[in-house]
């Protein structure tokens, strides 16, 4: 079956180049560093030094940040590699001043190249994060005697239903997990029903909160001082003309009412405008170097890594995803800054997150303008600040710290 899968992805590789060329004109690829795909490494490594962290892109990235903190603390550990396979992944990761820590981008998972980086980088301890299942790396990682963690492991259903078609080549490759710390309950049970022979449910590691220090920037705090905030993040298409049209009919109730909306991917931003532009709505970017308008309604936050200084500065926070068929995004963020939380009905990835912060009466579903208006309403004006925030930073310390006692038996 491995023959198979790496002839299926050869004609891939084959036309990637083409590929790689598009989404460097779109802005979704490094045109400096799109090589390290291919097996080309822009840095140099000492052997059997290395601890190797991969997550996809942003969201499984922050959520290493608190291990990554710990493993440079450490003295036993030399040299920290991370890969990611998104842009914006490496840019956030470049915001943190780590000294033994290079990022490089993941390769396209052949054989040959899979055996390339390992034989070049020489991981003493291989780390995946959440759902990243890579048939010819986890197999040449086992094949070198590599422990492999996968770590915060989700495992959903669905996927769960296609790992399935092929059973005899999933057992192959769920097996070489050296231990997988699922995120829940339901992960725990595919990943043992795929072949995973040592599992410990220890809690999901974005409940982590890291830093607790109050990072409001003085500046943004002063620009937005005369406004009543409403943050939308992680928006994906479609969604940003849904808030712009909620708040299209509350500006008029709400005096200086202002949208903050933090796109899940910044390179769509003109796309936004437009959309907003067209029901009538004045939009400024974050980068912009003009003073907040009087007459803007939308500001759009057009880097990444920032969320946080505006959810310092916001009471009341959308969660996007949520309003498609996508399955919602980390409101954990939001909450530990004490934000009530709104989301549509599509939160199948963080179903377990979402039913806690539902008992904690912090959250509350939309699905339509009318309700969503309603809501903001009749909140935005009332919130205070909570201890929610003081509650998850207990249960993301106790859940980290469990994570780290698993990983450091194999340091």
């Amino acid at each position: 079956m491995f023959v198979i899968y790496n002839l299926f992805l050869f004609p891939i590789i084959l036309i990637s180049p083409l590929i790689v060329l598009i989404r460097i004109f779109l802005g979704k690829e490094d045109q400096n560093r799109f090589k390290e795909k291919y097996g080309f490494f822009l840095n140099k490594n000492k052997p059997n030094e290395t601890i190797w962290i991969h997550g996809a892109s942003v969201g499984e990235i922050l959520s290493i940040i608190p291990i990554v903190r710990k493993f440079e603390e450490d003295k036993r550990i030399k040299r920290i590699l991370i890969t990611s396979s998104t842009t914006s992944s490496s840019h956030i990761l470049s915001k943190f001043k780590f000294k033994k820590t290079v990022h490089q981008f993941y390769p396209f998972d052949l054989n040959f190249l899979t055996k390339h980086f390992i034989n070049h980088w020489k991981p003493k301890l291989a780390i995946f994060v959440d759902s990243e299942i890579w048939p010819n790396m986890f197999n040449n990682l086992h094949k070198k005697n590599v422990p492999l963690i996968l770590l915060n492991a989700r495992i959903t259903r669905k996927s769960f239903t296609r790992w399935k078609f092929f059973p005899n080549f999933s057992k192959k490759i769920f097996e070489k997990i050296t231990l997988a710390l699922p995120q829940n309950i339901e992960s725990k049970k595919y990943l043992k029903l795929l072949g995973t022979k040592k599992i410990k449910l220890v809690g999901n590691l974005k409940f982590f909160g890291g830093s607790q220090k109050d990072n409001i920037n003085l500046i943004l705090k002063k620009k937005f001082s005369k406004k009543v905030i409403f943050c939308a993040a992680s928006t994906h298409r479609t969604e940003e003309l849904f808030v712009g049209k909620v708040h299209k009919k509350l500006k008029s109730e709400i005096k200086n009412l202002i949208t903050i909306i933090i796109p899940r991917h910044i390179n769509r931003k003109k796309e936004i405008i437009n959309e907003l532009n067209s029901i009538g709505l004045n939009s400024q970017l974050h980068t912009s170097s003009k003073k907040l308008c009087k007459n803007t309604d939308i500001y759009i936050v057009d880097t990444y890594g920032e969320s946080a200084k505006f959810y310092s500065l916001s009471k009341l926070t959308f969660l996007g995803g949520s309003l498609i068929p996508h399955g919602g995004q980390n409101p954990l963020e939001s909450a530990r800054k004490g934000n009530y939380i709104l989301y549509g009905p599509h939160v199948e990835n963080f179903k377990e997150v979402y039913e806690m912060l539902d008992k904690l009466k912090i959250t509350r579903r939309v699905n339509s303008i009318k309700n969503m208006k309603s809501v903001v309403r009749q909140k935005i004006n009332f919130l205070q600040g909570n201890t929610v925030n003081k509650k998850l930073k207990y249960l993301g310390d106790k859940i980290l710290n469990k994570n780290l006692y698993e990983i450091k038996k194999f340091i």
